[in-house]
């Protein structure tokens, strides 16, 4: 159901991705995410167009927070921010955090190798479905995503939807 995965330039750190569908509490989610009694970043599955977006954005996140070099505050809010296209935090958050009404709700957790994780702790947290980690897509707006990105239909004809979002998100620092 969980995706876990090592993160291959620090291989000390792991990310576990959790999928969650028919969510009926997102409000006191985000709430318990604010207050840090969910370490992970709340994801909006919509605008996922698969896990390895969410990687890469993790991978982004421990790398500045490593430096020293985040533009948030928390590791979790960097790879909230990390999905974006745009430098703009605030936008991030509202894009892809979730919101009150949503309901479905993608959680992000990174963590030391060495620690345990207790992943069914946060299961009970949420009250909504766990599915696989892989069926993200089947959650996705993929038009709402193309907008955001500026996905032109003529790079779809050469690379996939998730190569545009995956070279935006990598280029944004960029300058």
């Amino acid at each position: 159901m969980h995706l876990t995965q090592d993160l291959e330039l620090f291989p000390e750190y792991t990310v576990t991705q959790l999928l969650f569908k028919d969510v009926k509490n997102a409000t006191e989610l985000r709430k318990m995410a604010v207050n840090g009694e969910i370490k992970g970043a709340l994801i909006n599955p919509s605008m996922v167009v698969d896990a390895f977006q969410i990687l890469v954005a993790a991978n982004k996140a421990v790398h500045l927070h490593k430096n020293g070099k985040m533009k948030t505050r928390s590791l979790y809010s960097e790879i909230i921010f990390n999905l974006s296209p745009t430098n703009n935090i605030s936008e991030a958050f509202k894009r892809f955090g979730i919101s009150d009404s949503d309901s479905a709700v993608h959680i992000v957790l990174v963590h030391n190798k060495d620690e345990t994780l207790n992943i069914e702790d946060i299961v009970s947290k949420v009250d909504g479905q766990q599915i696989a980690v892989d069926r993200v897509s089947d959650l996705t707006d993929a038009a709402k995503i193309k907008k955001l990105y500026k996905v032109a239909p003529q790079e779809e004809k050469c690379g996939s939807l998730l190569d545009a979002v995956v070279c935006r998100m990598a280029t944004k620092d960029v300058a």
